[in-house]
């Protein structure tokens, strides 16, 4: 018999928290005026995408004492974007990087929930840690906590902003609520908890929202981030975006979720994936190769350099080789606030894979980051890139993806009239939305629901 084809989920990431952005674009728009998240929403829900997502930047990052040259200067606060968001769309979900080392439970759960109503459904939350003293010297807490504590008080978060959510029980009171008669259950709300990291009891006043609760993502990819994810998340916002690794990635987690009591479809992995998009596949590999070279100027090359070294750079030709010299592995790192320091566990090894690679190329400082970072994970025509997305997820290396555009806000534009109509016309792709929350999107159960009550009703 042969196998029914997954349908593909595609959501969108507004960037501005990394470096796929082309910001000497002419094209490129501001990231602070509004225009630019609504031009940049309504054409994802043009084009019957899951959800809008947007990162989190906590503090400007910094190398050798400076901004780094290619952050952003102003990122508006997530609730803010996403709440307005909410009135220039009807259907697309709203996906949030919020913080759970530097805020609270109580404060975190009636934000969400409030934009879970404000949007009649569409809020997702995407539950990261903080790992470094710099980011916390904005916070009365700093950044002291181990990795290992980081987790555990982000597991005790979620589980009490469930709590708080789910304070709120039945459609009886949301029946009292909507016929206005006076709600005279004082238990409707209340909440005690008491934990490790948290002592808290009173009364949650914002009630069950459409969909239940938010959606939850989670987006790390160590050992404790994957039993996160696997025990507690709805979806993993992952780097895992290549074939061969996105399948191990896959298996490993899917495989983490029966012993929570929980089966495959009730966790999506979702890899962040950019894309050089062109009328034929060699007019794309040329703008892939362009916008890499964009993205990629000689100060921005010995930078990245610097991520590994921990040296200053500043002396070395980036059009000249390597340096020779090995990197400073101290724990006083020259980049604050960049997670790419957390990605070269061993600089040494890998400072001597990169000369070997640059020695057997006869690649400069320049060519060597161009051609090992930031490379789109997929280029070509619109029937290649459509072809290629599906492969991918029907290989289960996917459930689909998180588009990172290099141009916005209208870097969406040619892939929502281009490829995804190739993707509906495979049988793939939604050609309309069927629900009006989030978790209809994503074939998620209510949380008052069984997975198998969800796929019943559906």
């Amino acid at each position: 018999m042969t196998k029914p084809q997954k349908q593909i989920h595609l959501a969108a990431h507004f960037p501005g928290v990394n470096n796929t952005t082309v910001w000497s674009d002419p094209k490129a728009g501001s990231h602070i005026e509004f225009s630019s998240f609504a031009h940049f929403a309504r054409t994802a829900e043009r084009a019957k995408f899951d959800f809008l997502f947007l990162a989190e930047g906590l503090r400007l990052r910094e190398q050798g004492g400076k901004i780094y040259d290619l952050d952003v200067v102003g990122r508006p606060d997530t609730f803010t974007i996403l709440a307005a968001l909410a009135a220039v769309t009807e259907r697309l979900g709203l996906t949030g990087t919020i913080n759970s080392t530097f805020n609270e439970p109580y404060e975190v759960a009636r934000q969400f929930a409030s934009l879970d109503h404000l949007s009649g459904g569409r809020a997702a939350w995407n539950v990261v840690t903080s790992w470094d003293a710099f980011t916390g010297e904005n916070f009365r807490r700093g950044g002291f906590l181990p990795q290992e504590e980081r987790y555990s008080r982000a597991k005790e978060f979620l589980a009490t902003t469930n709590e708080l959510f789910d304070s709120w029980h039945g459609d009886e009171i949301l029946a009292d609520q909507a016929s206005g008669e006076f709600l005279t259950d004082a238990k409707a709300g209340s909440f005690v908890h008491t934990g490790q990291h948290f002592d808290i009891h009173g009364q949650f006043n914002v009630p069950r929202s459409p969909q239940g609760r938010p959606v939850i993502f989670q987006a790390g990819e160590s050992e404790e981030g994957r039993e996160f994810a696997a025990s507690s998340a709805d979806a993993i916002f992952s780097r895992y975006s290549a074939l061969e690794e996105g399948r191990a990635f896959y298996t490993d987690v899917k495989n983490r979720l029966a012993k929570y009591g929980r089966s495959h479809d009730e966790l999506l992995i979702l890899p962040a994936a950019s894309f050089a998009l062109g009328d034929t596949d060699e007019e794309a590999e040329e703008l892939a190769l362009e916008v890499r070279r964009q993205q990629v100027s000689g100060a921005t090359a010995l930078k990245h350099l610097e991520f590994v070294w921990n040296r200053d750079l500043s002396s070395y030709d980036p059009e000249g080789p390597l340096p020779d010299i090995d990197p400073d592995v101290s724990d006083d790192h020259i980049s604050k606030g960049r997670a790419q320091v957390r990605m070269y566990r061993d600089p040494v090894a890998v400072a001597r894979e990169w000369r070997e690679l640059a020695s057997a190329n006869k690649w400069s400082i320049r060519d060597l980051v161009i051609n090992t970072g930031n490379r789109q994970t997929f280029v070509g025509s619109p029937e290649t890139i459509a072809r290629t997305i599906n492969e991918y997820v029907q290989a289960d290396a996917s459930d689909g993806f998180i588009l990172v555009p290099h141009i916005t806000p209208t870097g969406l534009d040619d892939f929502a009239d281009k490829v995804v109509p190739l993707l509906q016309e495979q049988g793939v792709f939604r050609t309309e939305y069927e629900g009006s929350t989030l978790r209809d999107h994503l074939g998620l159960a209510h949380p008052d629901q069984t997975a198998g009550e969800q796929r019943a009703a559906s």
